[in-house]
């Protein structure tokens, strides 16, 4: 096929593949709308994006089928909505590229999108986030990408300015109003440089606002499935650091703070009438729950108790370190004083179910009112029905829901 005529071809299946998801899609047609066309020259092999803007291959895209460039539209669409091109960090990049193929394919599959030849859709990592997908890796897999992700570069996107104004368009925030896959159509014959560090943050917050809104829509035509819900709450959430909340509770419950009590003359602290603010200091009280149902391993634990040790070296909190599977390990519980170090008593193997009744009834039984229970978990098991009176912090490694305390997702 000529260049001309494929020019042409492809301009009218993405015209036709957008209008198409628009109605049967439309919280996948919202968001592709969010990125303007452009042909791109030789570098681009398929489809590609940089945030800003949808590359394509107009002789890749005159191949397919109208299902199929469908699919390769809300692909591009989702790596912009979920921010993959703001949550590598320090991530190889090449598998940090595959993760989140290998993250979106599935979706879209389940969408009943038709995926064009080269896409990769593996079972296994069937709705699992490019972040937990990229440990299972090679750092040189042997899968290629179905697209070029452009937001990206070797440099590792420290390639420009911080001005998003000079990057040539806002992306994110672009509209429909790079026309129609025909009509107003822009070329790009090099490839987009990488985003800078202000780009991504900027963007990012973009498609947070693009991805609610076009929620908000499909929610509206009664065409968000289940799985997009899920996926949009879960994108919004706030994203806080684990660690973050950790040091949260811990600081809550060890505090100093001064005091205006008048002080015992017994003690000798008596200062004639005046009386002057004594600083005094509040001991934390924590109970730590260990989920030694197998799902965790040891190396999670070591991290864990380390993190704790490097909050409690600033903080005065006594530890109450309790292990449970279906029930209470019978060697618990083991304390640890404000001077002390957190140790981990002995290597947890792998038991049977989770039950998270039984450290509750222990914290009851014993008549104690802990600042906090901070409960390290999968969260897959049968949980009490009612919460109890002191605040309950789950750290969960996985996906499942708590019915109540605050859940901060570890992984």
């Amino acid at each position: 096929m000529s260049d001309d005529a494929a020019a042409r071809a492809a301009a009218d299946k993405l015209a036709a593949a957008r209008t198409r998801l628009i109605l049967d899609k439309p919280f996948l047609g919202a968001l592709v709308l969010r990125l303007p066309l452009a042909a791109a020259g030789s570098w681009c092999r398929t489809t590609g994006t940089d945030a800003r803007k949808l590359y394509y291959n107009a002789q890749w895209i005159a191949g397919l089928s109208a299902a199929e460039v469908q699919f390769a539209l809300a692909h591009e669409a989702l790596h912009c909505a979920l921010g993959h091109f703001a949550r590598r960090g320090r991530r190889v990049q090449r598998t940090w590229d595959v993760a989140c193929d290998l993250s979106v394919n599935p979706l879209l599959l389940d969408e009943g999108l038709q995926p064009p030849p080269g896409a990769q859709v593996l079972d296994l990592y069937r709705g699992m986030a490019a972040e937990e997908i990229y440990p299972c890796l090679d750092d040189n897999p042997d899968s290629e990408t179905l697209d070029d992700h452009a937001w990206d570069g070797d440099d590792g996107g420290q390639g420009r300015g911080d001005d998003p104004q000079q990057s040539g368009g806002s992306g994110g925030g672009a509209t429909a109003s790079g026309g129609g896959a025909g009509r107003g159509t822009e070329a790009a014959r090099e490839a987009p440089p990488p985003l800078s560090a202000g780009e991504r943050e900027l963007l990012q917050q973009q498609w947070q606002r693009h991805l609610a809104a076009a929620a908000q829509r499909a929610r509206e035509a009664g065409k968000l499935s289940g799985q997009m819900a899920r996926l949009t709450e879960t994108a919004l959430a706030p994203q806080v650091s684990w660690r973050a909340a950790l040091a949260q509770h811990l600081t809550q419950a060890a505090r100093d703070d001064y005091t205006w009590q008048r002080p015992s003359r017994r003690t000798g602290e008596a200062g004639g009438d005046a009386l002057f603010p004594a600083l005094r200091s509040h001991a934390g009280d924590i109970c730590i729950a260990l989920d030694t149902s197998g799902s965790i391993d040891a190396d999670d634990f070591a991290q864990f108790v380390g993190e704790i040790n490097a909050i409690k070296g600033t903080l005065a909190v006594r530890v109450t370190l309790l292990a449970c599977d279906a029930a209470l390990s019978p060697d618990s519980p083991w304390v640890c004083e404000p001077w002390e170090e957190l140790r981990l008593p002995r290597r947890f193997e792998g038991g049977g179910g989770t039950a998270f009744a039984p450290v509750f009834e222990w914290i009851e039984r014993t008549g104690r009112y802990p600042d906090a229970l901070i409960y390290f978990t999968d969260a897959d098991g049968e949980f009490p029905k009612l919460p109890p009176h002191y605040p309950v912090l789950w750290l969960v490694k996985g996906k499942a829901p708590v019915p109540w305390g605050r859940r901060i997702q570890l992984n």
